[in-house]
């Protein structure tokens, strides 16, 4: 039977509706409910140099990487007697070397492989990651404050170990006692830039006169971790009246998850020893000293003088710190995902909801001795101070002056691609970590509480466009 006219104008109309909300990018559909668009496809755009090296600091970078990477399979190398996995890379894998916790759990792989020794994966290290490290709150046999990493694993049974007895930690009775916080590696791309930020770089920003009226309007403070130690402090930080912020030199401190390094050698140095049980120049004894279980002299990792000429004369450590020194900073997408618009959008709204006054968008370095790391604009998105978190981001431990509920404004770039979030990887999903900022009241209450507010406020499509961006990044 022959359409009529008005039918023939009703379906026309259904199928222009159709076309129309085929075409209508995700950042912009109506009634649809905004959700994390996931790790963000195609190339990492992370792990390489800094473009336009030269060629003896692209020498450097390459033996950096080849020692980041490095596998210490046995205790000949040494490795442990306590540790957390046996590569630098094996943790900080995703999206590319550098990066933070993968989605296949090399943890879990060392526990149950071929040469794992007496080790079993605790029940918060499973296949699909995240990497941890456990810390406990108060000591297992009293209720002193720990703070301290407690080591997954020992080299206990493994090849070459022979003689050497030592037990895991009891995980399962401290979880049981919620004594037990984990965190993540942090990824170290752009470290070198982040390193270059002059004290008075990140100083000024935090105080920046015409942030104040709308950070007094949030209630955002922030402050950068301050170590005081007797009344040392540099002279440019003396005459303008600041404490001292770091125990050794009166400067500001700025890696890890709390801002509790200051410089990538110390952060190399303390991972080296830490997480995979490696004595080295900065930190020359064992952090476990059973006599039955050294089998290498100490430090395992030094300055080579027998090898002057070649770039085996540096120490690992060394290697390492050079290594995220040169990293280059991820690059972010400005199509992916959700289109150009909608990322555009999402990068205004990502400011006007005060966001972007905790994750400052950049900063820009001082004078280096490398031209790739001086005097250049870093895209970080962070202020690299300490905020209050609240109580859902309280882990406990304190690290110089942050307290448990203060943590280090995380870097978002290369956001994009990462698989978990916050510092101790408990969601894969933007909107719970977005959240998961908020929380307390009074002077238990977050600093992220009306930001987060103000995101819930925001219309689906808008909210949609702001999840666009961080996966932009």
């Amino acid at each position: 039977m022959p359409f009529t006219s008005a039918q023939a104008f009703g379906y026309r109309m259904a199928w222009m509706g159709a076309l129309l909300l085929a075409l209508t990018p995700i950042g912009s559909s109506q009634g649809a409910k905004a959700h994390d668009p996931g790790v963000r496809a195609g190339s990492a755009g992370a792990g390489g140099p800094l473009p336009g090296l030269s060629p003896a600091y692209a020498n450097l970078f390459a033996s950096g990487l080849a020692q980041f990477t490095q596998v210490d399979q046995v205790v000949q190398d040494g490795l442990g007697p306590r540790m957390n996995l046996n590569s630098c890379a094996g943790c900080h894998a995703a999206p590319a070397t550098g990066g933070t916790s993968p989605k296949i759990n090399p943890e879990f792989a060392l526990a149950t492989g071929p040469n794992h020794g007496n080790n079993t994966p605790p029940s918060f290290i499973t296949a699909n990651g995240p990497t941890r490290e456990a810390r406990f709150k108060k000591t297992d046999t009293g209720n002193m404050t720990d703070g301290g990493v407690h080591n997954l694993f020992t080299i206990s049974g493994m090849q070459g170990a022979t003689g050497c007895v030592l037990q895991q930690p009891d995980f399962e009775a401290e979880l049981a006692r919620k004594n037990v916080i984990f965190r993540i590696p942090t990824p170290v791309f752009g470290g070198g830039l982040i390193e270059q930020l002059p004290d008075l770089a990140i100083m000024d920003n935090l105080s920046n006169a015409a942030d104040q009226p709308e950070k007094k309007r949030l209630h955002i403070a922030g402050r950068v971790n301050v170590v005081v130690s007797g009344n040392t402090r540099s002279e440019q930080i003396r005459t303008q009246g600041e404490p001292n912020r770091n125990g050794n030199d009166g400067t500001i401190a700025r890696f890890g998850w709390k801002a509790q390094n200051k410089s990538l050698l110390l952060f190399a140095g303390e991972a080296y020893n830490v997480e995979m049980g490696i004595s080295n120049e900065l930190f020359q004894t064992e952090r476990e000293e059973q006599a039955t279980c050294q089998f290498q002299p100490t430090p395992n990792d030094f300055t080579d003088p027998t090898k002057v000429g070649t770039l085996d004369l540096l120490s690992d450590i060394t290697k390492f710190a050079a290594f995220m020194r040169l990293l280059a900073p991820p690059q972010p997408s400005d199509s992916e995902p959700g289109g150009a618009p909608s990322i555009a959008n999402g990068k205004n709204i990502f400011k006007k909801t005060g966001c972007v006054l905790c994750h400052t968008e950049s900063l820009k370095t001082g004078n280096s001795a490398i031209p790739q790391l001086s005097n250049q604009t870093a895209h970080l998105f962070s202020d690299l101070a300490l905020h209050q978190m609240g109580p859902n981001l309280d882990d406990g431990i304190s690290q110089g002056q942050a307290s448990g509920n203060e943590f280090r404004t995380a870097p978002l770039w290369g956001l994009g691609q990462r698989l978990f979030f916050l510092h101790d990887g408990r969601t894969n999903d933007l909107l719970v970590a977005i959240r998961e900022h908020r929380g307390g009241k009074g002077k238990k209450a977050s600093e992220a509480n009306e930001v987060v507010n103000q995101f819930d406020r925001l219309s689906e499509p808008d909210k949609q466009d702001l999840l666009n961006f961080l996966r932009s990044l």
